[in-house]
């Protein structure tokens, strides 16, 4: 059978397939990069930037190294497992991937070109008050024994000084050939739990377009709690990288009236989407820990989609 005569479904999948992996790759690839040379830091100079005490000061930290990370959503989650073995707290950890998808300097760029800058500094601005309330809350559910701490947390010494220790550790490494050929191959090695829901979620989402018609966001997703709703139903089956959800997104505001469905819609695939999930799961080891993320994030989300629905209507 020749590639003209396949079914549309199929046509429509392997299409869909080849798209999100030629839309995505750079994001993966920079993610790897990002875990190899975050796997020759010292655990200390980590926490260090993080800030090793928990509460606001921390989770702030995390919030804004979440923003000024320009990745993709995959290339994010390969970093912030990093960031979880390096001895982050599960509220840093969160707190950092929940800002960090779409708040980039790049989408944020595309974002005022298709909505306007008012809209656009909304939507950081209460994506990144969702992120450092949800940091809160999990370290303080970590706190209560609700959820398991990071058994990689660490403390740094009284005397730890970051500039003097780097500038020592640099001196005494001895950056080779074989020195950058390792820490690569450490990053491929360390990225294969990512790569492989990645590579799911990818299938899913190919799956999904091929059956679901573009035609019906347009139609069913308006500025209402029935389109509300649909949208996070949408927003949770449908994988789509930061660079596929900015214009859907801004499609929802635009056109369909709806900038409450447009914000849900972003922050929804980073609360529910189920690569995230079973990522965290994989990295923490517990189910519990990766199901308190849309628990605790999806009636943030809903609360100001609603509100901002309202407003616009």
């Amino acid at each position: 059978m020749s590639p003209h005569t396949l079914p549309s479904g199929t046509k429509i999948l392997s299409s869909s397939i080849f798209e999100l992996i030629n839309t995505m790759w750079w994001g993966v690839a920079i993610g790897i990069v990002l875990v190899a040379i975050l796997s020759k830091i010292p655990r200390e100079f980590v926490m260090s930037i993080l800030g090793n005490k928990r509460g606001f000061n921390g989770i702030m930290r995390a919030t804004a190294a979440g923003f000024l990370l320009d990745l993709c959503s995959h290339g994010i989650l390969m970093v912030g497992a990093k960031l979880y073995e390096r001895g982050a707290s599960i509220g840093q950890v969160m707190a950092f991937l929940i800002a960090s998808p779409w708040n980039s300097f790049s989408l944020t760029l595309i974002l005022i070109a298709l909505i306007g800058l008012p809209w656009t500094l909304a939507f950081i601005g209460l994506s990144m008050l969702i992120a450092i309330i949800s940091g809160l809350l999990f370290d303080f559910l970590v706190k209560r024994g609700v959820l398991p701490d990071n058994p990689s947390t660490i403390e740094l010494p009284a005397n730890f000084r970051f500039w003097e220790e780097a500038k020592n550790r640099l001196a005494a490494t001895n950056f080779t050939l074989g020195f950058f050929r390792s820490m690569l191959i450490t990053g491929f090695g360390e990225s294969r739990m990512v790569l492989r829901w990645v590579l799911f979620g990818v299938l899913l989402a190919g799956l999904v377009r091929a059956f679901v018609s573009p035609e019906q966001f347009g139609t069913y997703f308006g500025p209402t709690l029935a389109g509300l709703g649909l949208t996070v139903l949408v927003a949770t089956i449908l994988e789509v990288c930061s660079e596929g959800s900015t214009p859907i997104a801004a499609d929802l505001l635009t056109r369909a009236g709806a900038p409450g469905n447009s914000f849900a819609f972003l922050m929804t695939g980073v609360a529910t989407d189920y690569t995230e999930i079973m990522i965290l799961k994989d990295t923490t080891k517990s189910w519990k820990v990766a199901l308190f993320l849309p628990l605790l994030t999806v009636p943030q989300v809903l609360t100001v989609a609603w509100l901002m629905n309202g407003v616009a209507v």
